[in-house]
C-alpha cells in the first residue's frame, strides 16, 4: 500500500496525470485541431462533422492527427505538474488552515499547481498551434519545426503565449477541481444519499465520469475567450494581447467553443 502524503503518492499522482492527460488531448487531437483552425477563421467549417469529413478526406488519418506529436508531449508534462503539484499544494495548504473553507482550498491548490504546469505546457503548445494553423506544412518533421521557431523567434517564440495560457488555463483548473470535488460530494450526499464507501466500484466510476463531463464543461466556457487568444498570438507573428483580442471582438473569442466543449467533456 502508498502511504497517502507521502513522495510516492505525489509521484503517483503525477504519473497518473500523464497518464490522464497526455492519453486523452492526444486521442482528442482531430477535435482540437479543428477548434484551432475555427479559432482562426470562424468560416473555415461548419462543424466539428465537417471539419472531420473535409480533412479526413483531404488528408486521411495523418491530416486529422496534425499536431499529435506536441499534444502528447506537452499535455503529459502538463498533466504530471497538474495532478501531482495538485495533491502536494492540497495537502499543505491544509495544514496550513486546518480549519479554513474547502472551496478556498481546492482553488488556491488548483491555482498554484496550473501555474507551473503551464510553464511545463507552453512550448509545445506554441508548436502545436503552429503546426495545427499553418496555411502551408509548417516544417518537415518535429526537430525541424522546433529549431524553426527557436531561429525566428528565439526563446520567446516558445514562451511568449505564457500569459494567455495562464488566462485559460489558470480559471479553467480552479474552476475544474473546485467543481469536480464539490459536484462528486454533491451526488453522494444528495442524490445517492450515500457515503462513497458504501457505493459500489462501479458506481463510484459513474459518479467520477458524470462530475468530470459536468466540470468540463463548466471550465471549458469559462476560459475559452483566453484559449482563442492564444490560439491567434501563436499563429500571428510580431502581434501582441491586446491587439488579437481588438481584432477578435466580443463574438470573435467565443470561436470554437462548441468543439472545445465536446473535447473537454469526453
Amino acid at each position: 500500500m502508498i502511504e497517502i502524503h507521502s513522495p510516492t503518492y505525489f509521484a503517483c499522482c503525477g504519473i497518473g496525470g500523464i497518464l490522464a492527460c497526455g492519453t486523452t488531448h492526444f486521442a482528442m487531437t482531430p477535435v482540437d485541431m479543428l477548434k484551432c483552425r475555427m479559432q482562426i477563421d470562424s468560416t473555415v467549417y461548419r462543424g466539428i462533422l465537417d471539419g472531420l469529413r473535409k480533412v479526413g478526406g483531404a488528408q486521411g488519418l495523418r491530416g486529422l492527427y496534425l499536431g499529435g506529436l506536441p499534444t502528447l508531449l506537452g499535455y503529459s508534462m502538463q498533466g504530471m505538474g497538474k495532478y501531482g503539484f495538485y495533491e502536494y499544494f492540497k495537502y499543505r495548504y491544509a495544514q496550513a488552515m486546518p480549519t479554513g473553507n474547502q472551496t478556498v482550498l481546492y482553488l488556491a491548490a488548483s491555482a498554484t499547481a496550473e501555474s507551473l504546469a503551464d510553464i511545463m505546457l507552453c512550448p509545445m503548445e506554441a508548436y502545436k498551434v503552429r503546426v495545427q494553423t499553418a496555411g502551408t506544412p509548417f516544417a518537415s518533421g518535429f526537430r525541424d519545426g522546433l529549431g524553426r521557431i527557436y531561429r525566428t523567434e528565439g526563446m520567446r517564440g516558445f514562451y511568449k503565449g505564457l500569459v494567455p495560457l495562464w488566462m485559460r488555463q489558470i480559471p479553467y483548473t480552479m474552476v475544474k477541481f473546485a467543481s469536480f470535488e464539490n459536484i462528486v460530494a454533491g451526488i453522494y450526499g444528495r442524490v445517492l444519499r450515500r457515503r462513497k464507501a458504501q457505493v459500489s466500484k462501479g458506481k463510484q466510476l459513474g459518479v467520477t465520469f458524470a462530475a468530470g463531463y459536468m466540470a468540463g464543461v463548466l471550465c471549458a466556457v469559462v476560459s475559452h475567450p483566453a484559449d482563442t487568444v492564444v490560439s491567434k498570438l501563436n499563429n500571428s507573428e510580431g502581434a501582441g494581447v491586446a491587439q488579437i483580442v481588438r481584432r477578435l471582438g466580443a463574438r470573435g473569442v467565443w470561436a470554437g467553443l462548441g468543439p472545445r466543449i465536446f473535447m473537454i467533456g469526453a
